[in-house]
């Protein structure tokens, strides 16, 4: 059994067929879904995806696109979410540079990064990290947070094997994703190799990042099979092997 630990069920790509869909994966060989939140909107829909599947569960928070939706009211509905009985995590936060090179739009992304990082730490629950061409900055904000008394996953890793081994020391896990079948994906690939198979997570992204031979089309979770043969194939390790280990990882950071 795989455990789906990010996905986007409430996205609009799934509006036709969503609740077929989710109840043939999760009739088949996948055992849990964190649908994570990603704006206030989508936090709400995450949580009633949540309540509507017992073996769905839901992140909470605001995505660094999103960080100008955030002030202290939108913040305060965030931290009563943090209450419910299927919220497992604080995400998707953190900090994307891609997108963004205004210097005042960074900043507003690393107040409300800390912001969030701090509300999950209040909460006693797990944060899941986007960081894309923010690096340096994701690392200071999480070091002025003291992100190691924080668990979390660095979710949809792309940085290099050594930036890894940061993450890893303050406790984080890595999401790895249908990118790591790419074949210019080299970067990754070396991540998969140099960390323990006990610090990743196998996650989707879902509808977005669909791996090889599906990349390009809407992302599912019926495809991590080929996530987790391309992991086991870097690991020297049966893709059973990958697919247990990962849910147990999984198990533990999310408390399932």
């Amino acid at each position: 059994m795989i455990f789906e630990s990010h996905a986007h069920y409430d996205d609009e790509q799934f509006n036709e067929d969503r609740d077929s869909l989710l109840k043939e994966l999760l009739n088949g060989n996948i055992c849990n879904i964190i649908n994570i939140g990603a704006s206030i909107e989508s936090t709400k829909s995450s949580i009633a995806l949540a309540e509507q599947y017992p073996q769905i569960y839901a992140a909470v928070g605001v995505h660094p696109s999103d960080a100008g939706e955030l002030n202290e009211q939108s913040f305060a509905w965030l931290r009563e979410q943090t209450t419910h009985p299927k919220v497992v995590s604080v995400g998707e936060i953190g900090l994307d540079y891609y997108w963004e090179k205004e210097p005042d739009v960074q900043k507003t992304q690393r107040y409300w990064f800390a912001r969030q990082m701090e509300l999950a730490k209040e909460a006693r629950l797990p944060v899941v990290i986007h960081s894309r061409e923010a690096a340096e900055d994701t690392v200071r904000v999480m070091k002025s947070v003291h992100a190691e008394e924080i668990p979390g996953v660095v979710h949809c890793y792309s940085y290099s094997p050594e930036l890894a081994q940061e993450f890893l020391k303050m406790g984080y896990y890595i999401g790895v994703g249908g990118v790591v079948t790419f074949k210019n994906a080299r970067k990754l690939k070396e991540t998969v190799e140099q960390v323990p198979l006990e610090k990743i997570l196998l996650e989707t992204d879902a509808p977005y990042l669909a791996p090889e031979p599906y990349r390009g089309k809407r992302n599912c979770s019926r495809y991590l099979g080929y996530v987790a043969e391309e992991i086991a194939r870097l690991k020297q390790v049966s893709a059973e092997e990958v697919e247990d280990v990962t849910r147990k990882n999984a198990q533990k950071l999310f408390q399932i």
